[in-house]
Parts: C-alpha cells; structure tokens; sequence
C-alpha cells in the first residue's frame, strides 16, 4: 500500500476486498482479486505444503487452496463457502474463507500501522490495519507473506519426514 501522506483525504488508497476468517475481517487488494467462486470439493494433493488443502479445477486451470484461518493462525474455514482467487505476482492461489462480505474503499486516516511489536517479533502478514468508526478494524493482509507462509509450511513438512 502507498504511504496516506501522498494522498488527499478525499482520495481512497486502495479498494479492499474484504473478507471473513475465524471471525475476523481480513483485506485484500482488489487487484489480486482474479474472482470469488462457491467453494468446490477439494481434491487432496499428495506431499504438498501443509497448508495446501487441496485443488480445484476452475475452468480448466488447477488451483491450490489454502485455508486462510489456518494459515493465519486462527481457526479452521473447512466449512466456507467461499474460495477467493488471487492472481500474486504470476502465481494463481484459491483462499477458503468463511464469507466473502463487501468492498471497501480505504481513505488514508483510517489507515494505522500493525503494532511495533509483532512487526519486530517478525509477524508481517497484516500489511495496515484498517480503522472504522463503527466497528472492528479490518486487517489488510500482506498477500506475499502469505505465500512466503505456504513456502515455509513446505520446508516445515520435508524437515519432518
């Protein structure tokens, strides 16, 4: 995300998709957002990184599932409804979240910067955290610390066989 001090009240830093995890509100650009489908049954894929889930063949192309409150540490979306296709930097990934909810347009004053504390105890998957006057903050999520989470559950699985 840009810094708020290069945009004018009025002007909207980005539009985000919100989305809903283990009772929480996550963010994510829309621009990574390639599309929101009804979660398919997933086919398991053998040896692949703990947080994979599984696959899904959208329209011809097959595409990993990660279950986005496991992989934020926050309780199982096993049930969602919803997969959320993000194209990130060339590479397709599917989210299972419990409810895809709304798009929000974020002005830069309702933008805060995570904690001091996780960012130095090495926490970086919520990029901003997103204020609202009536209600719960929503947490922008870095999408490519994400991806740098999958990679690690990899390392973490071969380290364990």
């Amino acid at each position: 995300m840009a810094a708020a001090s290069s945009f004018s009240a009025e002007d909207p830093v980005a539009d985000l998709a919100c989305l809903e995890a283990g009772g929480q509100r996550y963010g994510v650009d829309v621009v990574l957002v390639r599309e929101i489908v009804r979660a398919p049954e997933l086919t398991p894929l053998p040896r692949s990184p703990e947080l994979v889930e599984g696959v899904i063949d959208l329209r011809g192309a097959v595409i990993p599932v990660v279950d986005l409150g496991r992989a934020l540490g926050s309780g199982s979306c096993a049930d969602g409804l919803h997969v959320v296709v993000l194209e990130i930097d060339d590479m397709v990934l599917g989210l299972r979240v419990d409810a895809a909810v709304d798009v929000l347009s974020v002005l830069p004053d309702s933008l805060g910067e995570p904690p001091a504390l996780t960012t130095a105890a090495g926490y970086e998957l919520v990029r901003a955290i997103v204020r609202q006057p009536s209600g719960h903050p929503v947490l922008a999520l870095a999408p490519e610390q994400l991806v740098e989470r999958i990679y690690r559950s990899a390392l973490d699985r071969e380290g364990a066989a």
